[in-house]
């Protein structure tokens, strides 16, 4: 008021009455009636740009070492890290360390992975940015839309309301409900799905709770909460997520054996119905909410689902609309026909028939957040990235490599811990594609079933606690504006804390009583005689398939080696197990005996003599 009063006195002062009063230089022609204050002058956020010039330097020092030596499986396979294996490596760096400490959008970090991708040709701009449209990023689009309808019909309310109605006032038992509905769920359809179907039901929640977008300890934990309950509910069921469908795939395809839907079930509902309960009771110490009780809830509630009415023409539509979609999407399971229909084409059909029906308008397409779909498709480049250039490769074998003389635990252990890792900072479906192959060759050497490698794999791959891009629903809830990308990574490092101590406590303990193979005693290789072979002078040996000979009860024949005694007559030859003997004199005549010897990942070793005979 004072610098007001002050500011009339100047203006009176030079600007007397009279039409030729001249203007005074250095003031504008007429004083403004609202004078305020300018502010402190902007600070530097020094925590942004410490962190992402980290970022940066992290970058600089990986992408400028020097050559790394080659890992090395333990068939003696050599992995090389190539410039730009290595460039993908320090990418990685840049973007974990940003996306943690957001020191730009989420989503404008995604970006960046594309152009540094372009500009330090590490992948043709092409591949790298149309990773951008993988169809997982499709799908992830589809499941926010299913969310998106719910919430414009008014279901959600429906939904949170009737819940609220069984579940009371008590904020304790509102996370519960809230948790084991979204668990529940993932049984039935994708967790990517269910997050976004849930999530609107759970900002009608909140609201009731505090008014405006005031980040709440109670918000916190509900929204995170839900992420993490969305990952272990997905575990149990093949519907929950792909990963499943992938890692029973190299099961079958590296061991011969098949894992059926309902086996997985079997073993994997304890772990993720105990691991729902367990994180209840984490995001209820962790984020305690303000106020016990949210007093007058149940008569607000009911006067609120009363004022909804009867059920609308829409509301009815859209539920059968996303049954349809979650029916279509359960039957690829158990029918052969349509599993190979891409499951984000079924769910995008929803998104059509939204529109279709006038469910949506055009109005609702621009509220797609797209800052979430951005992060997603910089995942899923960053995760091909490193897999092609085989910068993902690398790091595995060289992981798995400190496990190869490990016990059976450590190493058990050690594998689930390094899928944990992997799948918060890339596509859990790359982290079991990337780890699982290998884990399975070193598993016999070490007298571990290959059965439960896959299921604690699995585990882990399903529950990214730590990173925004591990995983959808982690990203949905970060929507809700009630946490950090900082604040959900620290409450991950717990959270993935006792995962493991979950994980390792199944294996040790709950799996064997349950009737899981956990280690296997190795049984050496049978090998039935091996004809004597014999050819005129002049001719050659047919091709020798040693594999219809031996039988190994705990591996397949792809997995012997096959060796054999060195000859001065003959050049040998054995290559997945046809073995190729030729004359090294055409006009040599005579017979000599060559030993084959079969080996199993064990080192357990079987033998038998040929006699190859070359006549007149």
């Amino acid at each position: 008021m004072e610098l007001l009063r002050r500011l009339d006195l100047v203006k009176r002062f030079f600007k007397p009455e009279g039409p030729e009063a001249p203007h005074p230089a250095g003031l504008p022609e007429e004083m403004p009636e609202r004078v305020e204050l300018a502010g402190p002058p902007r600070k530097i956020d020094i925590r942004r740009l410490a962190f992402m010039l980290l970022g940066i330097t992290l970058f600089a020092i990986v992408y400028f070492l020097p050559d790394l030596p080659d890992a090395v499986d333990p068939n003696g396979k050599q992995f090389a890290l190539s410039r730009e294996g290595k460039a993908a490596l320090a990418l990685f760096f840049l973007a974990a360390i940003w996306w943690v400490f957001e020191v730009i959008p989420i989503g404008i970090t995604s970006i960046t992975i594309g152009v540094i991708q372009a500009l330090f040709l590490i992948r043709p701009a092409r591949t790298a940015f149309t990773d951008f449209m993988d169809p997982s990023v499709w799908f992830i689009i589809g499941s926010v839309v299913i969310g998106m309808a719910f919430a414009r019909t008014g279901l959600t309310k429906r939904m949170a309301y009737k819940m609220l109605l069984m579940v009371g006032e008590r904020t304790s038992m509102i996370y519960l409900g809230c948790f084991i509905m979204t668990s529940a769920l993932t049984l039935i359809m994708a967790h990517t799905a269910v997050a976004a179907a849930v999530f609107p039901l759970l900002m009608a929640v909140y609201s009731l709770y505090e008014k405006g977008e005031k980040p709440t300890k109670f918000g916190k934990g509900l929204f995170i909460g839900m992420a993490f309950v969305a990952g272990a509910g997905s575990i149990i069921t093949l519907l929950g997520a792909a990963r499943g469908a992938v890692a029973l795939g190299f099961f079958n395809q590296i061991t011969g054996y098949h894992i059926g839907f309902f086996e997985l079930s079997y073993y994997m509902a304890p772990v993720g119905i105990l691991m729902t309960f367990i994180l209840f009771l984490f995001i209820r110490v962790y984020y305690p909410p303000e106020h016990k009780r949210i007093e007058g809830l149940r008569e607000r509630v009911h006067t609120l689902n009363e004022g909804l009415g009867q059920i609308t023409r829409k509301e009815i539509m859209t539920l059968i609309i996303v049954g349809l979609t979650i029916a279509t999407m359960s039957l690829r399971s158990f029918i052969p026909a349509l599993d190979d229909v891409n499951k984000s084409a079924i769910i995008l059909m929803s998104t059509i028939l939204f529109f279709v029906f006038k469910i949506l308008s055009i109005d609702d397409l621009e509220d797609v957040p797209w800052n979430i779909i951005l992060l997603f498709g910089g995942a899923m480049s960053i995760g091909f990235c490193l897999w092609q250039t085989g910068a993902a490769s690398w790091m595995a074998i060289w992981w798995l490599g400190f496990l190869e003389n490990a016990g059976w635990f450590v190493f058990i252990v050690g594998i689930a811990f390094f899928v944990m890792i992997m799948t918060n900072f890339i596509m859990n479906v790359a982290a079991i594609a990337i780890s699982l192959p290998v884990a399975l060759v070193i598993a016999p050497y070490l007298g571990v079933a290959p059965e439960v490698i896959v299921f604690a794999s699995l585990v882990t791959a399903g529950m990214p606690f730590l990173a925004l891009v591990g995983a959808a629903p982690n990203a949905i809830a970060y929507e809700s504006k009630q946490f950090s990308a900082g604040e959900f990574f620290t409450t991950g490092i717990p959270a993935s804390a006792i995962l493991m101590l979950v994980t390792a406590f199944f294996v040790a303990v709950i799996w064997p009583l349950m009737g899981m193979p956990i280690t296997v005693e190795n049984s050496p290789p049978t090998i039935s005689d091996i004809p004597n072979q014999s050819v005129a002078v002049g001719n050659k040996f047919e091709p020798l398939n040693l594999n219809t000979y031996i039988s190994d009860p705990n591996d397949t024949v792809e997995a012997i080696d096959w060796t054999y005694t060195q000859s001065e007559a003959f050049e040998i030859s054995v290559s997945e197990g046809i073995a190729t003997v030729i004359p090294i004199d055409e006009t040599w005549q005579g017979s000599e005996r060559i030993t084959f010897t079969a080996t199993d990942p064990a080192g357990e070793t079987v033998s038998d003599d040929v006699v190859f005979t070359v006549g007149p």
